[in-house]
């Protein structure tokens, strides 16, 4: 499964209306309507905010008074045919004074998350977990070492401890590391 690397804004024109697609990496629902709500206060004055998006089973469309099927079907169809998860794809359109049309707007809107994807960097997500591992201060050069491309955070308390991201396989790797499971999730390749 793949995943933006890291958000990204793109915009295209057609006929002086202008489509602005922002993608963004979502790891639950609750980041949806947070995200929404940026794009909203950044783009006050737009006319309509299309989105899909994508969350390993669930998936949801809005057209945004776009006519029906218009907008939030053809950005959804594009994020599964990139075989695209955890994202969330917000389609802002200043109208430009040209109707489209029904054709029109479904492929103006098609086109304009194809081109943000296609200038953007994916991820390949991998099933993994979020773990919480306490270490004394003696071991803490080590555990930087062997985690260093999993921290998520670290905090300082009577022990060291390390919040990490890593994949089932790569957990198989320390197995004398004793850790407590937070969380099933989707992890990055490495």
């Amino acid at each position: 499964m793949l995943t933006m690397k890291q958000n990204s804004v793109h915009q295209y024109e057609i006929k002086k209306s202008k489509f602005i697609t922002c993608l963004y990496k979502i790891d639950s629902l609750d980041d949806i309507e947070h995200l929404l709500q940026t794009v909203k206060n950044t783009y006050k004055d737009a006319t309509h905010y299309c989105y899909a998006y994508q969350l390993e089973s669930q998936q949801k469309c809005y057209d945004d008074k776009e006519p029906a099927g218009t907008a939030g079907i053809p950005i959804l169809e594009v994020l599964n045919k990139k075989k695209l998860d955890h994202i969330l794809c917000i389609v802002v359109r200043y109208f430009g004074g040209i109707k489209l049309g029904a054709s029109g707007l479904i492929r103006a809107y098609s086109k304009a998350v194809r081109e943000a994807i296609d200038q953007s960097q994916t991820i390949e997500l991998i099933e993994g977990y979020l773990l919480e591992i306490r270490s004394d201060y003696s071991e803490q050069k080590q555990y930087d070492y062997l985690f260093r491309d999993h921290i998520i955070d670290k905090k300082y308390q009577d022990k060291v401890i390390y919040h990490i991201e890593i994949s089932k396989d790569k957990l198989k790797q320390f197995p004398h590391i004793n850790y407590q499971i937070i969380e099933k999730r989707w992890v990055k390749k490495t």
